[in-house]
């Protein structure tokens, strides 16, 4: 037992190694991460007293224990046998298919790479492009939504600064989940994207066992309060108006609450921009059969170093108002008493609805709109009837300032033409000219009022 025993180097240092290995898996690493995971938990209940509506432990889960808990979901179960039986195979090979289903949706979301990272680089970009305004239909009614409900903000979809904006405004409410399809499936992005909460989506997916798991993980999601935020049309308008609602995600939603249970209040959120940063490769894309946008690369890059470099030499500029307005929000609950027997249609249609009420006017589409609606105009009236208009909603002076920039942009990016005071659409950039005048809100006219007859007999008056 004593004596001495002789081992080459080699042997020694992979005997310590394996030692070292062992003693850090067993005891280390566990306490480190312990450690971590205490402060975690408590940087998180800091947080959670400033925020309107907390962070829910579902949304703190660990990312392997979410996705265990979703493919033993019974719903998924059923799922999984259904689709051995159709398919001919063993359920062992569908559950598998299950897995790699739940791994491609589940988030890992980090709630300080979210409001460390994610909340500063949103409002750093948000002002660094637009001066952001936000409104509200009725703030009191935002505040008055029941605490324990889940909230799903429901969004028109102009631009992909979309999500930048709308995560920066609702930094002191939560931390969103957003639904995104499939565009952002592409490393680092999609590790980033995940980390933020959001979950990936196929849109266009044939296979019922994967459209089970993301029903399940969605009910998951909303049985537990997960803030979430969705944009119905399901993608970026091509023609500048709202579409038509897709669906999926409400079906999901619908599906997987119960009257008495936890109540959902969807909250209409209504965008809209001086300037669309996609704006040409939308108009393009448009003119085509199908939904590509031919973005390359090297024009995104050549754009954004074309922006840099006006920074540099002092001859930046904003590219205008970037516009939010919360409209007026929705129980579930309560909807479900009162509407018809299509409850998803019925409740669709009200959402985009109030939306389209919500749309907030700002002047590049305003301009638009009374250029084409009147040919040739003055530059003079325009500005001051969308001022007026501006006004009505509670614009203040500082928002008003913003009204001959918007209009100088538009001469500059030749979608209209000034001549002696005069404005008339440009010939050569028609199709934007349309794309904005069709976001203006005078030409949505949802509620049927007489404001866009108003507007355009004055105009040309």
């Amino acid at each position: 037992m004593t004596q001495t025993v002789e081992l080459p180097i080699w042997l020694f240092v992979l005997i310590v190694v394996f030692a070292a290995v062992t003693f850090a898996s067993h005891f280390l690493f566990p306490s480190v991460r312990w450690f971590f995971r205490r402060r975690l938990e408590r940087a998180v209940e800091r947080l959670n007293q400033r925020l309107q509506r907390p962070i829910q432990p579902f949304k703190l889960a660990e990312r392997h224990d979410m996705i265990q808990r979703l493919i033993y979901d019974p719903q998924v179960g059923q799922a999984v046998q259904h689709h051995a039986e159709e398919h001919g195979i063993p359920e062992a090979v569908a559950f598998e298919q299950a897995r790699r289903y739940a791994r491609e949706i589940v988030p890992s979301f980090s709630a300080f790479m979210y409001f460390s990272f994610a909340i500063r680089l949103a409002r750093w970009l948000s002002n660094a492009f637009y001066n952001v305004r936000l409104s509200h239909e009725d703030e009191a009614a935002l505040k008055e939504i029941d605490p324990k409900a889940t909230v799903v903000f429901v969004m028109n979809h102009r631009s992909n600064m979309d999500y930048v904006l709308v995560t920066y405004l609702a930094a002191q409410q939560s931390a969103l989940s957003y639904a995104v399809g499939e565009w952002a499936r592409v490393w680092p992005l999609s590790r980033l994207i995940r980390a933020m909460g959001a979950y990936f989506i196929r849109r266009k997916s044939g296979s019922e066992l994967y459209r089970q798991v993301l029903a399940s993980y969605v009910r998951l999601a909303t049985n537990a309060g997960v803030t979430q935020a969705m944009f119905p049309e399901g993608g970026l308008s091509l023609t500048g108006s709202l579409g038509r609602p897709k669906l999926g995600l409400l079906k999901y939603i619908i599906d997987g609450t119960s009257p008495d249970g936890r109540d959902v209040v969807f909250v209409p959120v209504a965008l809209n921009y001086d300037r669309v940063l996609e704006d040409t490769i939308l108009t393009a894309a448009a003119l085509g059969s199908e939904r590509r946008f031919r973005a390359r690369i090297g024009v995104i890059t050549r754009w954004s170093l074309k922006q840099i470099w006006r920074r540099i030499i002092g001859r930046y500029k904003r590219f205008g108002l970037a516009s939010v307005r919360y409209g007026l929000p929705i129980s579930l609950q309560e909807f479900r008493e009162q509407a018809g027997p299509d409850l998803m249609t019925d409740l669709a249609r009200e959402l985009m609805r109030r939306i389209g009420r919500a749309i907030p006017l700002v002047p590049a589409p305003a301009a638009c709109w009374l250029v084409r609606e009147n040919g040739t105009i003055s530059e003079s009236d325009v500005q001051s009837r969308i001022a007026e208009l501006m006004r009505r909603e509670g614009a203040t002076d500082e928002d008003l300032k913003a009204i001959p920039p918007a209009i100088e942009q538009l001469v500059e990016r030749r979608i209209l033409s000034r001549n002696n005071g005069m404005l008339s659409p440009s010939v050569e950039r028609l199709d934007l000219m349309q794309y904005y005048a069709a976001s203006a809100p005078i030409s949505e006219d949802p509620d049927g009022s007489a404001a866009a007859k108003e507007i355009s007999a004055a105009a040309g008056s």
